[in-house]
């Protein structure tokens, strides 16, 4: 991991200051937006977690009536390699060569089949509330047939109450999610758990197979096919400290745990040979049943306790809340909008804590749901977790920004692999904890994440003031193979002297021709950011700057200008205003200035007016995620400060009750992660500013918004 323990001392004395220094009720402002719920949702769960582990909810606390799922950061399936091909044919795996430059993409099937969807990320299992009838049977309950349905999540303590009427007796489950294991707490509390009308069951999926379930939302795997993996439950002493019950779930080669303790004495038996269901009832005759079950790759030797999982994630959760950045924008705002965006920053906090907190960059969906078989895009590493930087939550961002060194000797090799660009590393797009490529046009060509590594390294090292030097030796060789690439990318145009970009390339919006896309003006200015940063880190060092460096970094090919604005690529149609099949998806071009800091190829005026066109002339109704926070940072720099909070608050950029960002008009499921870190960002930059912006909250209006902010740090 990307730490270190004197960079931990400062962050803690820098943590200790925000807390004495603490003058916003933070308290009230996070229960204000407590969600509450009086039925399940069709789409998306209530959830708790600690980042690496979550558990989504219907509206009994548990998974009862809606199978939402159980998720992690290492959970992951292999299938069977297809019929007649073996694991040398996988390593063998090669796809087309174009240019002289051999990809991932058009390779022989079903090995690039299988390469896209292995592994997937598997959903770990079920826990539901088990109904019980007058007779001892299994009584068939539905959601209806309950009275006075409530549920409510307490966000500063990470704890979820659920109660509700069945039979006319009350019932009321308490679930809270362990913090430094992958464990959840149950306590359900009803006369009808005394009479042994109430228990637990736990059931395990069939995690799909196959190219053709690369989304799965919003239930994740499949209950029916029962014959296609096993389990076996082993009971008895000697299984582990506060340990009653271990169940074995193998599909194919890969086996999970789930353990069952920590509470409660309790009985457990399987619902039948040919099910993975389990059905869990308390041995004593008692009003209050409490169980851990937790999940683990490995057999646990011991689990937490109900009440030290209740203490844990207490105390964490009023850490997180209380240590980090804070932004209250309620108190003293005269604009109506403010608590709609106060809303949206405390769910999102929450929520990205609970499901992109891991030790690897996040799915797009978090821990919900799958989204490409649950794999993770690094360009979109930027989007789920910079935020982290500017909160000061260095804690969690250091879980997942060691990847980039993980990633290096993977990097490296695909690289070397790809003559005419074989030095130094090209980071994957689509990937998965081993960082093997997917195969897939997009994947292979899609540029735009390769400086991501640079933005990172220099948050870091502007938290690392006490020891600074600690930080440049730590990402030395990341820096430094990351720019090598850079500059070997490029080709020489003889004929203007200049280095293009391109082709064959992807644009962040993907939807250009990658044979004809040359010189785009997002990744040019982007390359620009990445070659002079790299080039302040080895100056840094007291390290020579390699000469290739330099020469590419002065000698980009300027950024293309159809009719006095930027265009999306060199050569692109004079007319591509006007054509839908340029001016939709991901609106790039206002990131020339708003997501990225002014660069030395970008002209401030050109970029202002740029973005003033893409307002009027791009198709706002196929943005979406992160577009939309994109949009308000690009207009909180230029100046237009209502302009940015109209499109924080857009209509087409939505969050649902529970704080889940829902993507609009696109094939993508809800949640959609990038939105909410995309507002976290864009946010914490327009509250406490960017290098060289001036005043209090720069990004705010003066009128109406009355902006506290602390903890927090400065954008570049």
């Amino acid at each position: 991991m990307l730490t270190s323990g004197s960079r931990g001392t400062f962050l803690l004395l820098v943590l200790a200051e925000i807390a004495s220094a603490t003058n916003i009720e933070r308290h009230g402002i996070v229960s204000r937006y407590n969600p509450v719920r009086t039925a399940s949702s069709n789409s998306t769960p209530m959830q708790v977690g600690n980042g690496h582990f979550a558990f989504g909810a219907d509206v009994t606390g548990l998974q009862t009536f809606l199978p939402f799922a159980i998720m992690s950061d290492w959970g992951w399936k292999n299938d069977s390699l297809p019929d007649g091909t073996t694991e040398a044919d996988l390593e063998a795996y090669r796809g087309e060569t174009w240019d002289g430059v051999a990809y991932l993409f058009g390779g022989p099937e079903p090995l690039q089949d299988w390469l896209t969807a292995n592994p997937g990320r598997a959903n770990l299992g079920r826990v539901g509330l088990l109904f019980v009838d007058e007779v001892g049977g299994v009584a068939d309950v539905a959601e209806g047939d309950l009275e006075g349905t409530s549920q409510t999540l307490d966000l500063w303590t990470g704890t979820m109450t659920s109660s509700f009427q069945w039979q006319g007796e009350e019932v009321a489950i308490r679930t809270v999610a362990a913090q430094s294991n992958d464990a959840i707490g149950v306590t359900i509390t009803s006369t009808l758990v005394e009479r042994g009308r109430l228990g637990i069951f736990v059931d395990f999926p069939w995690n799909y197979e196959g190219p053709f379930f690369g989304f799965q939302a919003p239930f994740v795997g499949f209950w029916n096919e029962t014959s296609k993996h096993t389990t076996s439950l082993t009971t008895g002493p000697g299984l582990g400290d506060n340990i009653g019950a271990a169940i074995a779930h193998t599909m194919v080669n890969n086996t999970f745990f789930t353990v069952v303790g920590g509470g409660d004495s309790f009985s457990i038996e399987r619902v039948s040979a040919d099910e993975h269901r389990y059905t869990i009832l308390p041995n004593a005759s008692i009003s209050s049943f409490s169980l851990t079950i937790a999940y683990a790759p490995n057999m646990a030797k011991t689990i937490p306790t109900v009440d030290n999982i209740k203490m844990e994630s207490e105390s964490v959760w009023k850490d997180y809340w209380s240590k980090n950045g804070f932004i209250d924008l309620v108190t003293g705002s005269g604009d109506a909008r403010a608590d709609e965006l106060q809303r949206r920053i405390i769910l999102s906090r929450y929520l990205m804590r609970v499901n992109e907190a891991g030790d690897t960059p996040p799915q797009e969906s978090g821990l919900v749901n799958n989204g490409w078989y649950g794999k993770f895009h690094m360009e979109m590493f930027f989007w789920h977790s910079a935020h982290w930087a500017l909160w000061n939550t260095w804690d969690l961002l250091d879980r997942s920004s060691g990847t980039y060194a993980r990633f290096l000797s993977t990097s490296v090799q695909r690289a070397q692999g790809q003559e005419g660009y074989a030095t130094g590393a090209r980071w994957p797009k689509m990937t998965d904890p081993s960082g093997r490529s997917t195969p897939g046009e997009i994947n292979e060509l899609l540029i735009w994440q390769q400086p991501h590594p640079l933005v990172f390294a220099e948050y870091e090292y502007r938290a690392a003031r006490s020891d600074p030097r600690a930080t440049l030796e730590r990402w030395r060789e990341v820096i430094r193979a990351t720019a090598d690439w850079m500059a070997a990318y490029v080709k020489r145009n003889e004929s203007t002297g200049f280095y293009d970009l391109g082709p064959p390339m992807y644009v962040v919006s993907e939807d250009t021709a990658p044979n004809v896309t040359r010189n785009p003006a997002f990744e040019l200015a982007y390359w620009r950011f990445g070659l002079d940063h790299a080039t302040i880190w080895m100056e840094r060092l007291g390290e020579e700057v390699p000469e290739t460096w330099t020469e590419v970094r002065d000698n980009l090919a300027p950024l293309p200008i159809e009719d006095g604005l930027y265009a999306v690529y060199e050569g692109i149609p004079s007319d591509f205003w006007d054509s839908p099949t340029y001016t939709s998806d991901h609106p790039a071009l206002v990131g020339l200035y708003g997501w990225l800091p002014q660069t030395a190829n970008v002209s401030l005026d050109l970029a202002k007016a740029t973005a003033e066109k893409v307002w009027v002339s791009w198709n706002i109704s196929d943005c979406w995620g992160w577009d939309f926070p994109m949009l308000a940072m690009s207009a909180a720099r230029n100046g237009e400060t209502e302009k940015a909070i109209e499109w924080l608050l857009h209509p087409l950029f939505k969050f649902d009750d529970v704080g889940m960002p829902v993507p609009m008009r696109r094939y993508i499921a809800t949640p959609y992660f990038p939105g909410a870190g995309a507002l976290l960002y864009a946010v914490a930059m327009m509250a406490e500013g960017w290098d060289g912006s001036g005043g209090a909250a720069p990004g705010f209006p003066k009128e109406g918004w009355q902006v506290r902010t602390e903890g927090l740090s400065k954008a570049m």
